[in-house]
């Protein structure tokens, strides 16, 4: 019978315990020393007078021995309930039951030979002193030791795996509040689709409509992942980990106890040799001591500590308020994408933590071995050893913790899977940063940022914002620059928005955002340089970078790939140079002021009305506007142009005569353009 077993979560009682006992065993150790302060003091100076005053001295020494047990018995009455049946028992207790305490038997016999041990003398005293209770005063410091560095490392460590419980418990719920806004976001992109009669703009709505499900599916089964292993660490907490905190205290306890009674022991036989008149009474103390049992006074305190106790229930799945769903994972499309590449990623980690799990049992083990072989002697063993123990014990926790959480994630995404676990030729992404745009392999936005914004495939070189890592098939092509495209979208996106999508990229290919192979030799079949729009230089460039081209004021460029809202763009000098410069460096070479002419954007599609950006937007698509802090953008006009084409967003055309929409949020009021001055309506 174990305290981990049979009283869980009732680490603190436990560990009071520990303390009770000490102070139980501490009295032990001083009555001796009392004894000694008594008649051990001056002894050199002393002889003559013991000896002439022997006799008064020995019926002094009665009354004081006495006296001295009758205090005993006084600390043993307060003090001996709290180390047997602990400080707030369960269950009715009396006086019957502290006898049933061999510890408590051990130590009323040692009252009782007190009592009858009045004829012992000072040869004894100093034996006791040396002998006993110096040995119990060193390994009371070694035990205080041992108690206040076990007591804070377990504390530590206890409040560690609640902490730790804690986390999972509050993933659990962020996971639940992520999937109900996911949720939400859903209902407003499929209200958004609703209220949108263009056609043009019909096909982005539904793509959004589609991406965003995906996204909700994703968080819907992080939830559902974060309910189990929240539920599995919940029952190992209850189950394992406190309990084994009990046991490790327990393990202490009979330790420290086996090692006093050793000392005692040791003490009743150096009065056996000094007094052969109380011989039967030490044998008897002897015999008493030697009855010890840890074991039996915990299963007593156990039998007055069980309290009712019921684990707390399972989480279970919580459907969305606005969104109605089963408790199942969803394996469609781009979720099982996702859930095909977090069952990957968790076996290797399994792979990994296996070994180690291992060797810290090994290690565990060896430690413990160690620790037990000392006990019964209280000269072995040190505070380094049971450290030693107790970290070890606290590593193969937190190991079997982690590959519980692991084996739980991969079966329950087995049996969602059904065998179905797509291809096995994942991709090796590491971290990377990106000193030029770069468009990610899922999403085909771009990718820009020097502290590590993405992962590269170390074999085919495919990059990703780090968000898109999991959503990415497992197709690797193992050749750098051939990319598996067309799995990734065709999982996300439905037949119909995938050839729209293809279709638009078809009509724009030197749109897209620039990529590190922009900036290699243009192949064989690269589109004839003469069929790249001419641009003018308006500001004098200064590169940074390998990958920018230095330009002067009045230049004319040629712009192989357009700005992608990026704020970049791409052009090719008059002496062949290749690289990057601000798009806002550059205008139409045969341009003059956009608001006077109206060249560059379609004839009749303005309002007349214009806004100035308040802050800097990089658009997401091609059908969106890149807006610039202070510079103009008119407003179309029509029913659903302008103002009118959605919530939060507005449509107009920008200074090149490009059509798009933007957020309202991002630039200032309308303003009339008349004879050169912003006029606010």
């Amino acid at each position: 019978m174990s305290y981990g077993e049979s009283l869980p979560d009732q680490v603190d009682r436990v560990a009071n315990l520990s303390d009770a006992q000490a102070d139980i065993l501490d009295d032990v150790s001083k009555f001796d020393l009392e004894y000694v302060i008594v008649f051990g003091c001056e002894i050199p100076d002393q002889i003559r007078e013991l000896y002439r005053e022997r006799a008064a001295v020995e019926r002094d020494y009665a009354a004081r021995l006495l006296a001295l047990a009758q205090k005993a018995v006084d600390k043993k009455n307060k003090k001996m309930p709290l180390a047997v049946v602990g400080d707030d028992p369960a269950k009715a207790w009396n006086a019957e039951t502290l006898i049933q305490s061999t510890l408590e038997n051990a130590y009323s016999k040692i009252i009782a030979s007190f009592v009858n041990s009045q004829q012992e003398h000072l040869n004894l005293a100093d034996a006791l002193n040396v002998q006993v209770v110096g040995v119990l005063t060193s390994l009371a410091r070694k035990n205080e030791g041992y108690r206040k560095k076990a007591r804070r490392t377990q504390t530590q460590y206890y409040h560690k795996i609640l902490t730790e419980r804690d986390r999972v418990y509050t993933d659990r719920s962020k996971s639940k509040l992520k999937y109900d806004e996911e949720c939400a976001e859903v209902e407003t992109y499929r209200q958004k689709q609703a209220r949108i009669q263009d056609d043009k703009h019909s096909n982005r709505a539904a793509k959004q409509y589609q991406q965003q499900t995906v996204d909700m599916n994703n968080a819907k089964n992080l939830y559902i992942l974060s309910i189990a292993t929240a539920n599995k660490v919940k029952d190992r907490f209850y189950s394992e980990d406190l309990c084994k905190i009990e046991n490790q205290y327990q393990h202490l306890q009979s330790n420290y106890i086996a090692n006093v009674a050793s000392v005692l022991r040791h003490a009743q036989g150096l009065q056996l040799g000094h007094h052969d008149a109380l011989k039967n009474q030490l044998s008897i103390v002897d015999v008493a001591i030697s009855e010890v049992n840890p074991k039996k006074d915990q299963e007593l305190f156990i039998e007055h500590n069980l309290r009712p106790f019921g684990c707390p229930a399972d989480w279970t799945f919580e459907p969305c308020a606005s969104y109605y769903d089963t408790a199942e994972l969803n394996v469609d499309g781009g979720a099982k994408i996702f859930l095909q590449n977090k069952l990957a990623r968790s076996r290797a980690k399994l792979l990994e933590l296996n070994p180690l799990l291992v060797a810290k049992r090994k290690e565990a083990e060896q430690a413990m071995s160690f620790v037990d072989a000392g006990s019964g002697n209280p000269s072995s063993g040190s505070v380094d050893a049971i450290d030693g123990l107790l970290d070890a014990q606290h590593q193969v926790t937190i190991n079997e913790t982690s590959h519980s959480i692991l084996e739980t994630e991969v079966r329950i995404i087995e049996k969602a899977l059904d065998g179905d676990e797509g291809s096995q030729r994942p991709h090796s992404f590491k971290s990377s940063s990106f000193t030029i745009p770069t468009e990610c392999g899922y999403c085909a936005t771009s990718i820009w940022g020097l502290s590590k914004q993405g992962k590269t495939c170390r074999t085919c070189g495919l990059s990703v914002h780090s968000k898109c890592e999991l959503k990415v098939a497992a197709d690797c092509s193992g050749v750098r620059g051939i990319r598996q495209k067309s799995a990734n979208s065709d999982s996300v996106l439905s037949s119909t928005s995938a050839l729209s999508r293809s279709s638009s990229r078809a009509s724009s290919t030197f749109v897209s955002t620039p990529t590190l192979s922009s900036f290699t030799q243009s192949s064989p079949h690269t589109i004839p340089e003469t069929e790249f729009p001419v641009v003018r230089v308006i500001y004098d460039f200064t590169p940074t970078s390998p990958f920018e081209l230095a330009v002067h004021e009045g230049a004319t460029v040629r712009v192989i790939e357009e700005d992608d809202g990026s704020g970049w763009v791409k052009v090719l000098d008059e002496g062949g140079g290749r690289g990057l410069v601000p798009a806002s460096y550059v205008e139409s070479a045969d341009a003059s002021r956009a608001p006077e002419s109206g060249a560059g954007r379609p004839i009749g599609s303005g309002s007349g009305q214009f806004v100035r950006g308040l802050y800097d937007y990089q658009s997401q698509g091609s059908d969106e506007l890149a807006v610039s802090e202070g510079a103009r953008i008119e407003l179309t006009s029509g029913p659903s142009g302008g103002r009118n084409y959605a919530e939060g967003w507005w449509e107009g055309i920008d200074a090149l005569g490009r059509k798009g929409i933007f957020p309202s949020n991002y630039v200032r009021a309308p303003i009339l353009f008349v004879i050169g001055l912003d006029v606010l309506t």
